[in-house]
């Protein structure tokens, strides 16, 4: 059905279908009905439209989507099959072995190593953005290409993403191929759940009688409460626990170097001398050779760390970034495989104090 509009009232045609079982039938809208002065074309869409709209309209191309047809479903399921699922994640990871904050280019790089080094490990992505991947969609000043220098680019051939070779370094032709690479392996680790849109508002820290102060966790909201909490009631948050937390926060911004900022407040660590100016060839360097464990249970990664080091920021080459998150990985399997065995060593002296007594 083909609906013109002329400047004075709308023409409403019911044109013969394909079939030609459709007589045809006319009638005139005025246009004040329409409470609208500019021309328009207005065309029927949907399963019972006509191959052509209009008159003199071009003649439609076949297209193997012609005929096309979605199984039926009802809107209340689409609403459980999300739910469900979402809500049996958050009960998986409640008990999380690793919490990764920040989904940028150093957190999904630790996921990444992680995922592969500790098939066994529950690891938990906590993302404020609803797009992960940080800054690195794209380069310098929104510039295509991502710039890396040798030897960073052994994740690329990991991962097949092709780049042009320049010597000391190499140039992937858009940021978005190699961020949107490594998103898509990390997204299909089976034990690995990433929450996005997501805010860690907080870190849970428990005194431990090996270790002293620890990280045990993070405290998190819907990112979209934790920026309105100053013009609403109060609306508590919920929690993830870890035997380890990877902080890859980024440099301070809205919501970055979020975690070094809490532990100054708390005392467990010193002033934060927050990040210097830029120099390409000390900041990547020192960048991979300070990203450790900086307080027990926590392992920073990526710009984070020159916030609490205050080394230089480096600026649009990406490599760093990449090979901190995965060092930080490895790091954090250490302290996952320690916290473990502490706990096992409790457990076991728990349970022979009680077969004494029992005794």
């Amino acid at each position: 059905m083909a609906f013109v509009v002329s400047r004075s009232a709308l023409s409403v045609s019911a044109v013969a279908t394909p079939s030609g079982k459709r007589a045809a039938a006319s009638r005139v809208v005025p246009r004040a009905a329409l409470n609208d002065s500019a021309p328009k074309l207005f065309r029927a869409s949907g399963a019972d439209a006509p191959a052509q709209a209009a008159a003199g309209a071009p003649a439609a191309v076949a297209t193997p989507f012609d005929d096309y047809r979605f199984a039926p479903i009802r809107e209340a399921t689409v609403s459980r099959a999300m739910t469900s699922r979402y809500f049996k994640d958050l009960d998986t990871y409640a008990e999380a072995d690793v919490v990764i904050a920040g989904a940028g280019s150093a957190g999904l790089a630790c996921a990444y190593e992680l995922s592969k080094l500790a098939p066994d490990a529950k690891i938990a992505i906590i993302e404020q953005n609803v797009s992960p991947g940080g800054g690195a969609w794209l380069g310098g000043q929104l510039f295509s290409a991502m710039v890396i220098r040798k030897p960073g680019q052994a994740i690329l051939d990991e991962l097949a993403v092709p780049y042009e070779d320049e010597g000391d370094y190499v140039v992937v032709k858009h940021a978005a191929l190699m961020t949107s690479t490594l998103l898509s392996k990390v997204l299909q680790a089976p034990n690995v759940k990433l929450f996005n849109a997501t805010a860690v508002e907080d870190l849970i820290v428990r005194d431990d009688a090996v270790s002293g102060r620890r990280i045990g966790g993070v405290v998190t909201n819907w990112t979209l409460v934790t920026l309105h909490h100053d013009t609403q009631s109060c609306m508590d948050p919920n929690v993830l626990e870890a035997k380890v937390v990877v902080s890859t926060c980024g440099h301070d911004g809205p919501m970055g170097a979020h975690s070094v900022k809490r532990l100054a407040k708390l005392g467990m660590v010193d002033e934060i001398p927050g990040m210097a100016a830029l120099d390409m060839n000390a900041a990547e360097d020192r960048i991979v050779a300070n990203t450790r464990e900086v307080v027990p249970g926590m392992v920073l990664a990526g710009m984070e760390l020159s916030e609490i080091d205050g080394s230089p920021r480096m600026g649009p080459t990406f490599g760093a970034m990449f090979v901190s998150g995965q060092k930080a990985a490895h790091v954090a399997l250490g302290v996952l495989r320690r916290r473990q065995a502490q706990e096992a060593a409790a457990k076991a002296a728990t349970n022979a104090a009680a077969e004494a007594l029992a005794a």
